[in-house]
C-alpha cells in the first residue's frame, strides 16, 4: 500500500505552473530523488508532501497513522539551548514534558534547600506524565541517537559547526521514527566526510526517503527511483541515476525525433489550407477540423528550455610557472592553516583542495592571489597571469544592484570572445530573462546567484580560474555544462569543492588537508587520492599521527619555523608521486615529438614542398615551429626534475 498519492495535482505560483495534473506515489522503504532545474518547483513538491502547503487542484491521500519528518535545508543556526532538547522537541508534547525533566535534572544538585523541594514536587508531576505519555522510552531513543552520533546531549547547539548542526536536525527528524523521510539539500555545505557519514547514516534508515540533492554521488549512491520535474510535469524513471540519465537521453531523442515530424505534417496542412480560392471551396472539412486539432496540439506543446551557454574568454596563455611557493606560513593564535607548504604549480596544471569545514582552504586560495599576506615564507607568481576567482561569498556581487547592472556595469554592450553582445543576449545563455535581468541580486535564489556570478566571471578573458564553492546551489544541469566548459578549457585551474563527482570529472590532481596546517598531494580526482591512501583529516582527531601514516612523498612540507625545533637532517626528499610519474612520462614523450619533428622536416626537404599553396605550406612550418617548442619546454622539464632527485 503507498504511503502517499497525489492524483492529478495541480499547483501554481502566480502564473508559473509547478504542477500540471501530476500524478506521484511513494512506496514503503524505496528511497525517491526529485531532480529539476533551479526553480522547478523541487522544495514546493516537498511542502504538499509534508502537508505544509495544499494543492490548487487535485488529491493528496496520505495512509492512516504515516508520520512524516522533514529536514531543513538550513542547519539550525539560530536555534538556542542544548542538543537534547532540540532533539526532543521534535517529539511534540511528550519532548516538552523530556525537555522540562531534563532540564531540572540538571539543575537540581546546584540549588538551596527550598529550590530543591519545589523542583522534586514538580520533577513527581513530570514524571507521572512521563508516564502516561511512554516517555522513557522515547528518553532511551534520544539518548541513543546521541551516543551514534558521538555528541554529549548537554552540548550547546551554538557551539556546533554547520556539518555537526546537520547531523543533530538528522536526529531530530528521525527521533519519532518516522514512515517517511523528506529532505533538501542534505549536503549543501557539508564536508565531503560529512557527506559520506550521511549516506551510511541514511542507508540503515528503515522507512521511505524522498530527497532533493545536486550531488551526483550522493545521489549515485542513494536513489531507487528518480523523479523528474519539468515545468509542472512529473516523470518517474524506476533504478538508480544512471539508468535515469540513459533513459531520459533516449526520451529526449525519440521526442525531438516526433516533433520534428509533426512539425512536418502541420507545415504541410497550412500550406494547403492556404491554397487559391479553388482549393478553397473544394476544402475537406474533416481535413480542416483535422488542422485545428494539429494547431492547439503545437499550442500545448511543452517546448524544451534553452540550455545554459559557457564558454572562457579566449586570453593569452600565461608564462610556464603559474606558481612558485616555498615554506609558506599563515596561522591563527589557535589554528595552524598553512605551515610550511611548498609547491609548484606549472601552466595547466588543474588542482582541488580537499579537506573539512574552516580547515585553510580559502586561505590557502587567498594567499596565492596574494589577498593575504603570509605570515612568512616565499611566493612568486608566474608572468602574464589573468585571474578569473569565483568567490564562495559572493562578494563580486552587489546585492541591491540589478543581474544586468552586475555583469554590464552600466554599459550595454559586453564583449565576449571578442564580439560584441547586449547584455540582455548574454544574460539569456545563463536562463536570466530580461524581465529577471532586471530584478535585484538580494531577491535572486542561491542558485541564480552562482549562475550570475558564472556570468560575471567568464566575460574576463583568464589564463587561472580559481573556484571556491562553485557547485553549492546549481541544478544537476548547470554542474554538468560547466564541468565540461573546464574541461575544454586550456588555461590553470584550482578548485576547492565538497562535490565528488565534480573533484572527479575536472581536476589532474588534488591537495589534501592533512592536519596542523599541512597538505598532501596526490594524483587524479578524489577516487584516484582514496585508492591512493588518502584519508580525510580532522585537527580535532590525533593529525600528528595520521599524517605520519600517509606515503611520505605525498606529504608538502619543508625546513621546519623558528617556531618549531630542528630536528636531525632528513635524507633527501622523494619526488612526490606525482612528480615522479610526471619524470617517467616525459622520455616518451619526448621521443613522440621527436618523430613528429622528424616527419615534418622529411616533407619540408622535399624539392616540391614550395610549389604547394602558401597557406598548406605556412601551415606545415608553423606545426614544425610548435613541435620544437614543446620539445625544448619538455627537455627543461625534465631537466628540473632530475635535480629534484
Amino acid at each position: 500500500m503507498s504511503l502517499v498519492r497525489i492524483n492529478r495535482g495541480s499547483l501554481a505560483y502566480g502564473y508559473t505552473p509547478l504542477l500540471k495534473a501530476a500524478e506521484f506515489t511513494i512506496e514503503p522503504g524505496e528511497r525517491v530523488c526529485i531532480v529539476g532545474r533551479n526553480g522547478a518547483g523541487k522544495s514546493t513538491l516537498l511542502k504538499v508532501l509534508c502537508g505544509d502547503l495544499l494543492l490548487d487542484e487535485g488529491e493528496f491521500n496520505i495512509a492512516n497513522d504515516v508520520k512524516v519528518s522533514r529536514l531543513q535545508q538550513d542547519p539550525p543556526k539560530q536555534e538556542q539551548g542544548s542538543v537534547y532538547s532540540y532533539i526532543a522537541d521534535g517529539l511534540e508534547e511528550v519532548g516538552k514534558v523530556l525537555e522540562q525533566y531534563h532540564d531540572i535534572s540538571h539543575r537540581i544538585g546546584s540549588v538551596d534547600a527550598d529550590e530543591m523541594e519545589k523542583m522534586l514536587k514538580q520533577m513527581e508531576r513530570l514524571q507521572e506524565q512521563l508516564d502516561h505519555l511512554n516517555g522513557w522510552q522515547l528518553d532511551s531513543r534520544i539518548d541513543s541517537h546521541c551516543k551514534r552520533l558521538g555528541i554529549d546531549p548537554d552540548t550547546a547547539l551554538s557551539e556546533l559547526s554547520g556539518g555537526w548542526q546537520r547531523k543533530v536536525a538528522l536526529a531530530r527528524a528521525l527521533i519519532s521514527e518516522p514512515d517517511l523521510l523528506l529532505l533538501d539539500e542534505p549536503t549543501n555545505h557539508l564536508d565531503i566526510d560529512t557527506i559520506e557519514w550521511l549516506e551510511q547514516f541514511l542507508l540503515g534508515f528503515k522507512g521511505a526517503i524522498v530527497f532533493i540533492s545536486h550531488d551526483r554521488g550522493f545521489i549515485s549512491r542513494m536513489a531507487t527511483r528518480i523523479v523528474d520535474l519539468d515545468r509542472g510535469v512529473v516523470t518517474s524513471w524506476p533504478g538508480n541515476y544512471q539508468t535515469y540519465l540513459d533513459g531520459k537521453a533516449e526520451w529526449l531523442r525519440v521526442e525531438a525525433e516526433h516533433n520534428a515530424n509533426f512539425d512536418k505534417k502541420l507545415a504541410d496542412e497550412e500550406v494547403w489550407i492556404r491554397q487559391g480560392v479553388k482549393a478553397r471551396r473544394t476544402r475537406n472539412e474533416g481535413r480542416v477540423r483535422a488542422l485545428k486539432a494539429l494547431r492547439t496540439e503545437r499550442l500545448e506543446r511543452i517546448n524544451r528550455q534553452g540550455g545554459v551557454n559557457m564558454a572562457v574568454s579566449d586570453n593569452d596563455r600565461s608564462g610556464k610557472l603559474v606558481f612558485d611557493v616555498k615554506s609558506l606560513c599563515y596561522n591563527l593564535p589557535d589554528k595552524n592553516l598553512v605551515n610550511n607548504f611548498s609547491t609548484t604549480v606549472m601552466r595547466g596544471d588543474r588542482i582541488a583542495l580537499i579537506g573539512p569545514n574552516g580547515c585553510g582552504k580559502s586561505t590557502l586560495i587567498k594567499l596565492l592571489l596574494e589577498q593575504l599576506e603570509p605570515q612568512s615564507g616565499e611566493l612568486k607568481c608566474g608572468t602574464k597571469l589573468q585571474v578569473a576567482y569565483f568567490d564562495q561569498y559572493r562578494e563580486a556581487l552587489d546585492p541591491e544592484k540589478t543581474v544586468e547592472e552586475n555583469v554590464g556595469e552600466g554599459k550595454q554592450m559586453v564583449t565576449v570572445n571578442g564580439q560584441d553582445r547586449h547584455i540582455l543576449s548574454y544574460l539569456q545563455d545563463f536562463l536570466f530573462s530580461p524581465m529577471r535581468a532586471r530584478t535585484p541580486v538580494k531577491a535572486l535564489s542561491g542558485g541564480e546567484k552562482n549562475r550570475l556570478l558564472l556570468a560575471r566571471l567568464l566575460l574576463r578573458p583568464a589564463n587561472l580560474i580559481v573556484l571556491d564553492e562553485p557547485t553549492n546551489d546549481l541544478d544537476i544541469e548547470t554542474l554538468e555544462l560547466l564541468e565540461s566548459m573546464l574541461t575544454d578549457y586550456q588555461g590553470t585551474l584550482i578548485i576547492v569543492s565538497h562535490d565528488r563527482s565534480f573533484i572527479d570529472n575536472t581536476v589532474t590532481s588534488s591537495w589534501w588537508y592533512a592536519g596542523n596546517g599541512r597538505w598532501a598531494e596526490f594524483v587524479g580526482g578524489y577516487q584516484d587520492a582514496v585508492e591512493q591512501g588518502a584519508s580525510f583529516y580532522r585537527d580535532s582527531e590525533d593529525s600528528s599521527a595520521k599524517v605520519s601514516e600517509l606515503k611520505t612523498e605525498n606529504v608538502i612540507e619543508t625546513k621546519p619555523t623558528a617556531a618549531e625545533p630542528v630536528k636531525a637532517a632528513a635524507p633527501a626528499k622523494k619526488l612526490s608521486y606525482k612528480l615522479q610519474r610526471e619524470l617517467d612520462e616525459l622520455p616518451k614523450l619526448m621521443e613522440a615529438l621527436e618523430i613528429k619533428i622528424e616527419q615534418l622536416q622529411q616533407q619540408i626537404s622535399e624539392a616540391n614542398f614550395y610549389n604547394q599553396a602558401q597557406d598548406v605550406v605556412n601551415d606545415t612550418l608553423a606545426r614544425l615551429t610548435e613541435q620544437e617548442q614543446q620539445l625544448e619546454i619538455c627537455f627543461e622539464r625534465w631537466e628540473a626534475l632530475e635535480s629534484m632527485k
